[in-house]
């Protein structure tokens, strides 16, 4: 398995087994894994892409979106370009898209450029806000059956799981997903415009043509990065009486916060990650350089209530 995008995110460490033992990781299969640093630019390193594929190299991994490292998001044209690097290597080379904070953001998905299989996550806008668990795996009908088997068991692959009768939320959120994603992007250029306007660093800049729905900030100091999600916190519609606060997450390595805000169609009692659209990270990135805060969002209103404290 080579990264071609550079570092994955902290939660697939462990999948990989790059941290943790004793929990099934691919390198505990006898996978191996290489990765490909990015340049300086935190771009992808196309020269060296053209010549590291190997008759060995099973699947090559392509993490679409910056997630929270402060680089550029792949577009749908560099994952083709990246595609059509590693097939003209070696055609039998299997190319992964993780598509997560990226779908319905361009006019198209990665597997109509080339890529064999994609998967993402279901909640939040990917979902329609409705969808309360799971994700997708799409592409080569033989992945797809390969993915299923290994997620249940083989022999049985799709035809078992369970649903918990929530097939209906899952292809409406589906067919809602779009519209939220239009309305994440428009919310996010203007949280952009106006932390660039205040004098803060952030990635993507103003009006940048958006690749995913990460929009990040850099405060500079933890203090700034916890009094921003706390004022997120209080001027939201719902949950306005939490605090937030420096935690954990099952996977990250990193302390990271989180401000509540509302969910369009949740429940009395949503579930906690269906509702943290805001999410801050306390520890210096990889890069050592800024402290950054990233986060998805849902629709436009939520960014302009946000932006117009209560009396």
């Amino acid at each position: 398995m080579l990264a071609v995008a550079g570092a994955p995110y902290d939660t697939l460490e462990e999948v990989i087994g790059l941290r943790g033992q004793g929990q099934g990781s691919l390198i505990e299969f006898g996978i191996s894994y290489r990765e490909l640093p990015l340049t300086r630019e935190g771009s992808v390193d196309w020269q060296a892409l053209s010549s590291t594929i190997s008759a060995k190299t099973r699947l090559v991994f392509i993490q679409r979106s910056c997630g929270y490292s402060w680089r550029s998001s792949l577009s749908i044209s560099e994952i083709e370009k990246i595609v059509a690097i590693v097939k003209h290597q070696n055609p039998s080379t299997i190319c992964f898209v993780d598509n997560c904070y990226g779908e319905f953001v361009e006019n198209c998905e990665p597997t109509a450029v080339g890529a064999d299989l994609m998967a993402g996550s279901l909640i939040k806008i990917r979902g329609g806000t409705i969808v309360p668990a799971g994700g997708y795996v799409a592409g080569r009908a033989d992945l797809v059956s390969q993915a299923t088997c290994r997620l249940t068991a083989p022999g049985i692959g799709s035809s078992g799981g369970a649903t918990f009768d929530l097939n209906r939320l899952l292809f409406q959120g589906l067919f809602m997903a779009p519209g939220f994603v239009g309305e994440a992007k428009k919310g996010n250029h203007l949280t952009a415009y106006v932390f660039y306007k205040l004098g803060y660093r952030v990635n993507p800049i103003p009006l940048a043509r958006r690749r995913d729905v990460i929009q990040a900030i850099e405060f500079g100091s933890a203090d700034k990065l916890i009094a921003f999600c706390r004022a997120v916190q209080q001027n939201s519609p719902r949950r306005f009486l939490f605090r937030s606060g420096a935690g954990s997450d099952a996977g990250v390595r990193e302390s990271v916060g989180d401000g509540w805000g509302y969910l369009q169609s949740s429940g009395t009692e949503p579930a906690p990650d269906l509702n943290r659209n805001r999410r801050g990270n306390f520890a210096e990135p990889r890069d050592k350089k800024q402290l950054t805060y990233q986060r998805t969002e849902f629709d436009r209103l939520n960014h302009i209530i946000c932006a117009s404290p209560k009396e």
